[in-house]
């Protein structure tokens, strides 16, 4: 296996005279992935922080209404909008979510109001059930009250949602850019390592 593996990596071998050239081109090309990867905080996604999400300025009423709603004290951005039944499902959700939000807010394609596709709606739906499944206990010949009813509604699979009644949870009904300039949320770090911030703001000072 390693003799293949070698043996692969032969063949792929620059031409004679070349070996320097190509060397710097990876390197140069390692350099701009680390240096995006760096400026762009990307494996802050790999983590749970809901700050992570403020890394595009879209969502900063999305994490501004969580934050100061009820669900704020409770559940992060994860806990509602990936998979949770493993984590192989999980993170591939959140690099084919992440990869969508990337390229559409790279061409400038974001809207001003975000709406959930379908597969997030049915991610959110499926967590919905879970972390609040205490309130679906009463299914059959003990169906009573209001979430005896909630139930029954759910277990049918008529389609609703949870959010058709509940709207105002967890962002509230109005959270476009545009109704919340102002929205007050944890200022993003910078990319700039600390020696060079200090040596800039030593050369504004006159």
């Amino acid at each position: 296996m390693i003799a293949r593996i070698a043996r692969i990596f032969w063949n792929l071998r620059p031409p004679a005279g070349w070996n320097l050239p190509v060397l710097l081109a990876l390197g140069v090309f390692a350099g701009l992935v680390a240096g995006t990867a760096h400026v762009s905080r990307a494996t802050s996604y790999l983590s749970d922080d809901p700050r992570a999400c403020i890394n595009c300025h879209i969502m900063t009423p999305e994490y501004a209404s969580w934050e100061r709603g009820s669900h704020g004290r409770v559940a992060t951005c994860n806990d509602c909008h990936v998979p949770h039944d493993n984590i192989v499902r999980k993170y591939y959700f959140k690099a084919k979510d992440g990869a969508r939000h990337a390229s559409m807010f790279t061409l400038r394609m974001e809207p001003q109001v975000i709406r959930m596709h379908e597969p997030g709606q049915k991610v959110v739906m499926e967590n919905c059930l879970r972390c609040h499944s205490n309130l679906f206990a009463g299914t059959g010949s003990d169906v009573s009250g209001p979430v005896g009813l909630a139930s029954a509604a759910v277990h049918k699979d008529d389609g609703r949602q949870c959010w058709e009644c509940h709207r105002e949870t967890p962002h509230g009904r109005v959270h476009s850019l545009s109704s919340t300039p102002d929205a007050r949320v944890p200022p993003l770090e910078s990319p700039l390592p600390q020696w060079l911030e200090r040596s800039l703001s030593q050369e504004k000072k006159p």
